[in-house]
């Protein structure tokens, strides 16, 4: 019985420790390139050469570099990501968490609006 609880916690643990939310102020962020079509396909060339290994060609969290990872990566097709703001996904694009990098030190500001811009078009 004590073994079974303890994996029931280790389970909850690993669950709440998947639920990545950004912190309220992000949500203030506004989107500068929203609606640009070279925004988009800027953000398209960028996934396609940084994000794809992990995310998936099509961003349904499926790439070939993330089947080992833990937490596994992002799907961008499905509606609990799309309900974030874009200032959300922007600030988690910035700051990172294990194991996705932080890309505010590799990607300027304007390639991750793009990156946000294509990645909203990732619905199912």
């Amino acid at each position: 019985m004590k073994s079974a609880l303890i994996i029931v916690f280790l389970m909850a643990l690993g669950t709440a420790q998947d639920a990545w939310k950004a912190p309220p102020e992000a949500d203030k962020l506004k989107n500068p390139l929203v609606g640009k079509e070279e925004a988009i396909k800027g953000g398209k060339k960028i996934f396609a050469t940084m994000c794809a290994i992990c995310h998936g060609e099509k961003g349904k969290g499926d790439g070939i570099a993330g089947a080992a990872l833990n937490p596994k990566p992002t799907n961008f097709t499905n509606t609990a990501f799309h309900s974030q703001s874009d200032g959300a996904i922007f600030w988690k694009i910035t700051e990172g968490r294990a194991p996705m990098a932080a890309y505010k030190a590799t990607l300027s500001e304007e390639k991750r609006w793009q990156l946000v811009s294509y990645i909203r078009t990732l619905k199912q």
